[in-house]
């Protein structure tokens, strides 16, 4: 793979710290958690467009003592509350814990008696991801994120004092800018897919643009003498 190549006499060094953090971010496994609309794009992450095995998480774990990973989708009721902290009790240490979805995150919109404002009053929160759904690309940008915070965490207590000490925070680079192509054929490629992506859509191949065609050719007319006046 070309491995061989980049490395000294074949030699590579890394401290510890560095080593079992990658061990982490590249076994992470998942406990499901879906509890609304937003479980639909969860699930849609596993298949063959979006592809979360790439990241080594194609099993999403239906016990907890074989998870790492909560990802909470969907609003938290409180009579489901205390499901939801025994599920998380009975994760393994180490753990983390994703809010998908605005109704995880801060209640959405069910501002009443009967839905948990926030999932974080009941379990600690590692990553809140924005959205009512929020689609698959957004949710396998929170995971990038998770992983890069997951590579910077220390590995004992006092190295976690020290960065405590120091104000070191891990760095939110979008996931756009931290893994686009490097070379111009990849920047090609990676627009050429980008484009057919959005045929398959229904909308032109600028990036924004969305063709307008009614299938009722005097319904266009309409509307263009109507913006005429």
């Amino acid at each position: 793979m070309g491995l061989e190549e980049q490395l000294p006499n074949g030699i590579l060094l890394a401290n510890v710290e560095k080593l079992v953090n990658w061990t982490r971010k590249t076994s992470m496994w998942p406990a499901t958690f879906g509890l609304a609309c937003c479980a639909i794009e969860m699930m849609t992450v596993g298949g063959s467009r979006y592809d979360i095995s790439r990241f080594g998480m194609e099993r999403f774990s239906a016990t907890p003592r074989q998870a790492d990973l909560m990802i909470v989708a969907g609003r938290v009721t409180n009579k489901m509350a205390p499901v939801l902290r025994q599920i998380y009790d009975q994760m393994p240490e180490p753990r983390w814990v994703l809010a998908m979805g605005v109704c995880a995150s801060s209640g959405g919109m069910f501002n009443n008696y009967a839905v948990v404002q926030g999932v974080d009053h009941v379990v600690p929160v590692d990553m809140y991801l924005p959205g009512c759904p929020p689609r698959p690309e957004m949710l396998l940008d929170a995971i990038l994120k998770l992983h890069a915070k997951i590579m910077d965490e220390p590995i004992n207590a006092k190295r976690a004092q020290e960065k405590l000490e120091r104000g070191d925070r891990t760095p939110m680079i979008p996931s756009s800018v931290r893994y686009a192509p490097k070379n111009a054929s990849q920047r090609k490629r990676a627009e050429r897919q980008q484009a057919a992506q959005r045929r398959e859509m229904g909308g032109s191949e600028e990036l924004g643009a969305f063709e307008s065609t009614p299938e009722r050719p005097e319904l266009s007319q309409r509307q263009e003498t109507k913006a005429g006046r």
